[in-house]
Formats: structure tokens, sequence, C-alpha cells
């Protein structure tokens, strides 16, 4: 088989059993690898009713046909599972190296049930798997367990916060690359799995190399020539967008109560580029290098804050202590806890305690031990609003929004509003169109055609997320140019219609496990905030939300008609 190994295995942590399994070509096919795979083997063995948090609960890491390949950005894995946060089935994928290793070890989906006795690790070296134990691990941060583990393997673990089953918890994979959101490192701490080290060393085969080398280069020009790698995203990492977002007015400060913070140039990039010494960092097989160490000095081999983590601990609480931010930031990667929500949840509780707070890094290390008030921060900020009675938490189904204010970006607000797995930019992007002018500049404040274009960029991104691709990668390179990829390297001919009509199939089939779920109409919603005072029109974000309905096929409720479900061959 080409691009795929066709080869799923199972972990049973209760009966300490491993199984090698094989997967149906035409589940391959019409779900690609990476999110939709992942997706399609949940949605077939779980009921919405289970618990997240129940030993019953798969944790599902998947590669893509691409992973591991020559493609350019390559690098990713993905993981789904259902959130504790949320409710919602959830996705989540991370760059660095544990994606292609995994893919070297010949997996295309590792699929882990049940829950240890006690604390273990699962070791992966290619078709060698092995259950061991962890008692030593157990209690470490991801630092230190990942120092232990690296000689064996590239390694994804959860730290203290994942073992205390946190629900904003997340996996890190390679020190500082997150599966984040949503919770899942307290799924895999349920399962009292420390960590998976993974070595391979078989390279995927590619069908047609002659094709996929001359798509490859046709892709590599394209991000070779974008201004993203030359300009912005390679200087200054995502950090790039925090003066641009702020002199656009939708920079949310406060907790969303303002939209513009006077002191964006101290947490930029430009600030960050002047006042400490970089170096880059690249994930397999990206010629980007977003990712940026500090060289010297006291937070020598510290991590730069991406652009939303910057924004939590700094626009978000009202400081511009940068010294600050990347100590919290620091201290989200010990633990495995997720920034935005984490950021966002201390920014609620602000509000609610009416002052700001200059300590960040010492409230996240309380969440990361349950302690004091961390251990009601780390429920996120809808479990502190509704403890408290005050209407307190920017979330959508329970996700903590990002750093695009929706007042200031309607089809953002809109994608806010229907991603499947909660608040979040990166399941439709909208910020390329309404802020960057790319392709073109459509205005921001209106809901006019937004629907259609968010319709399109869902699906594009739930494909992109089964190659596995890096967002990026999306940003500037044409979609015709990753069904190119996917063709030559499976040796199945994917149009670009074919492509993205996979996108579809997939963002419809989580659609149906949340409405399962209890999900509904009521959920596709922004926090009250937004609507009136100048903000978002109801009356036309409902108007919005009917158009999306319809555009999807789906009924006035937001559930998939059966015609629709048959078209993309889930019925």
């Amino acid at each position: 088989m080409y691009g795929w190994s066709g080869k799923t295995v199972t972990v049973d942590l209760t009966d300490s059993k491993i199984t090698e399994n094989k997967i149906d070509p035409n589940i391959l096919r019409s779900f690609i690898g990476g999110r939709g795979l992942g997706v399609k083997l949940y949605y077939d063995s779980v009921s919405p009713e289970l618990d997240p948090l129940s030993p019953e609960n798969p944790l599902i890491f998947a590669t893509g046909p691409l992973t591991g390949t020559a493609a350019p950005l390559s690098g990713r894995h993905s993981m789904v599972t259902r959130s504790p946060l949320t409710g919602t089935i959830f996705n989540s994928s991370a760059g660095g190296f544990f994606g292609k290793e995994l893919k070297f070890a010949g997996i295309d989906a590792l699929i882990i049930n049940g829950r240890a006795q006690e604390p273990v690790y699962l070791s992966i070296k290619n078709d060698d798997i092995s259950i061991l134990k962890a008692d030593k691990l157990w209690g470490k941060n991801v630092r230190e367990c990942t120092d232990i583990l690296k000689p064996e393997g590239s390694v994804a673990c959860i730290g203290r916060a994942g073992e205390k089953l946190v629900p904003i918890a997340n996996i890190m994979n390679d020190y500082i690359h997150a599966c984040g959101r949503g919770g899942l490192g307290a799924v895999m701490g349920s399962k009292m799995l420390k960590a998976v080290v993974v070595k391979g060393s078989t390279k995927p085969e590619i069908a047609d190399e002659a094709a996929f080398a001359k798509a490859r280069d046709e892709a590599l020009r394209q991000l070779y020539e974008g201004p993203m790698r030359s300009k912005s995203l390679s200087t200054y990492g995502t950090s790039s967008l925090m003066n641009l977002i702020n002199y656009n007015k939708m920079l949310p400060t406060q907790n969303f109560r303002k939209s513009e913070f006077t002191d964006a140039d101290k947490v930029s990039g430009e600030f960050m580029k002047e006042n400490y010494e970089l170096r880059n960092h690249a994930c397999y097989n990206c010629i980007i290098a977003c990712k940026h160490i500090i060289k010297s000095g006291a937070f020598e081999g510290h991590e730069i804050p991406e652009y939303e983590t910057l924004w939590a601990f700094g626009p978000d609480n009202n400081n511009a202590d940068m010294d600050e931010i990347i100590r919290a930031n620091r201290m989200c990667n010990e633990y495995g806890i997720d920034t935005i929500s984490s950021g966002s949840t201390i920014a609620a509780y602000a509000e609610l305690m009416g002052k700001d707070f200059n300590d960040l890094a010492g409230l996240v290390r309380k969440i990361g031990e349950k302690e004091d008030v961390g251990a009601e921060l780390g429920k996120g900020s809808k479990s502190l609003a509704e403890s408290s009675g005050k209407n307190v938490s920017m979330t959508s189904k329970g996700l903590e929004l990002p750093a695009y204010d929706p007042r200031g970006v309607y089809g953002q607000a809109l994608s806010y509003a229907t991603s499947n797995r909660g608040g979040c930019h990166l399941r439709g992007y909208m910020i390329p169109r309404e802020v960057f002018g790319k392709p073109v500049k459509i205005e921001r404040k209106s809901f006019t055609g937004k629907a259609g274009l968010l319709i399109g960029s869902q699906n594009e991104n739930a494909v992109m997320d089964s190659l596995v691709l890096c967002i990026f990668a999306w940003l500037y390179i044409p979609v015709t140019e990753f069904a190119s990829l996917l063709s030559a390297a499976t040796g199945i001919d994917y149009s670009t219609s074919e492509f993205k009509k996979c996108g579809e199939r997939i963002w419809n089939l989580e659609r149906m496990f949340n409405n399962s779920a209890g999900f509904s109409r009521e959920d596709d919603s922004l926090p009250e905030r937004f609507f009136g005072n100048g903000g978002i029109n109801r009356d036309e974000f409902g108007s919005a939300l009917d158009e999306y309905y319809i555009l999807r096929g789906w009924d006035e409720n937001g559930v998939p008609t059966v015609e629709k479900l048959k078209e993309l061959e889930l019925l």
C-alpha cells in the first residue's frame, strides 16, 4: 500500500493486550488519515453518552498519508477523543517529530483503550511494542519525563496536570509541541498512561515518485515566494500578528471587555526580536521554522510564546510584562496545560475579583497542582462562571475563544460559533480573508457572503488536518497542490473537488456525533458580551447561521439531512 501502511494498533491497558489490524482501504480513501481517520474510528466505536474520563473512552493517535514524506510541513500527527472540557468530539494536532516516528513505525492509527492498574508508558520500536512500568516517571513534569525517555525515541507525554485529570491539560511531545485545547492530557492521565515513546525506521512508500516530486517542488516554490516565510513567521513567529491585530482594534483585552491594548508593542514579535537573543526551531521537514528559543540570559533555553499565548497572558490579563508571559508559558509547557484556556480563565477570574494578577506563572502552577483556587481555574472559565453566577466565560461550546475579537471579524465570529470542537480559530480560519486580504480583502464587519466562504475554509481545514499538514501550508499553497501530492503519494486519483468532499464528509461526521451527544442550534452561538452595544447584531447573526445551515445541507436545527448524508456516503 502506498502512502498509508494500512495498519492500526490497539492497546488495551486494562488487559495489557496489544493487537494489530488492517484498515478497510475504503475508509482510508474516504477519510484520508489524521483527523478524518481518527474521527471515523472513534465514531464507529463509542456511544455519545460515554464519559470522556472513563476507561472505555478511546484516545487515538493518527498519522496521514503525507506524514513523514518529503511533502513540506508534513511532520504533524493528530489525536482524537471526546473532550472532558466540552463534551464534543475533539481533534488536536501537533508538530515536532513524533508524527514522523509513528509513521516510520508503520502505524496509521494507534488506539489506546482501558485503564492500567498502575502508571505505564508505551514503547514503540517499529513492530516491537511494549507496555512498561512508569512508576518512576509518574509525578514528573514534561521536561524531566522527556529527558529520561528521549534516548528511546520521540516522546509524547503528560505533565502533572494530566496526571491530576485537570480538564485543560495537554499532551506534549518533543518538549514544546502541544496537542492542545480540550483536555486531551486528562484523558491520557485517566488511563494511567504517562507517555508514548516511538522510534521507527521505515519510510512510507510513494506511488508515483516523479509526480510527487513535481507537486512537492511547486508547493515549496509557493512557500519560498510567500512573505510568511521570509518576513513574518520565520523572523518573528506567530507573534508577528500582535501589532496588526491591535491596529485593527480586534485584540481582546481584559477578558474581551476591550478590543485594543495600549501596550501591545511591549508584547509583540518585534519587541522580542529586539530584547532577546533568539534562534529558530523547526518541526520535521519544515522550511519556515516559526518557533523561537531564547539563546542566552536569564531565560536561556525557554521557548518564545506563540501569538495566542502572548495574548492570553498579556492583553487578555491586562499585562505587558514579557518576562512574566515567558514564565507562564514555560509553566504551562512543563505541567502540560493549555495556554489559551488557562490564560483566559485567569482573565475571567480577574474580572470576577475586580483586579489584575501579576504572578500568572504562580497561578498556572496552582492549576497544574489543583491547589487552592487552581483547582477551580483548571476546570475552565465556563465552570468558573457557572459557580460564580456571573457571565464572565468567553467560550463557545465550553472552549475558550482565542485572540481575535469576534466583534471585529464577523466571519471568524461565525466560525467560532459553528466549530465542532468549540471556540477555535483553527477549524475555519477567516483571518486571512478578513484581515490579511488573502486572496482578496473582504469587509470584516459584515456577514454577507461569509457563510459560504467559511464552509469552504472549514472543509479545507478538515482535510488538511487529515493529511496531516501544518495550517501554514494552507495559507500559501493552493488546494490543487495538496490534491496532487495526495494522488501521487497514494496512487489514487483525487480531483480537487473530491479532495474537498473528503473534508466535508469529515466535518459532517463530527457534527453527527455532537448532535447525538446533545448539541444543537443553541450551542452554535457566542457569549452575550458580543451582541448589541455596537457589537454584533443578533438578528444578523441568526440570519447568517440560517444561511450556513442551508448551504451545509442541514435542517433549521443544525442537523445534517438524510440527503446530505447520503451524498457524503455517511448513510
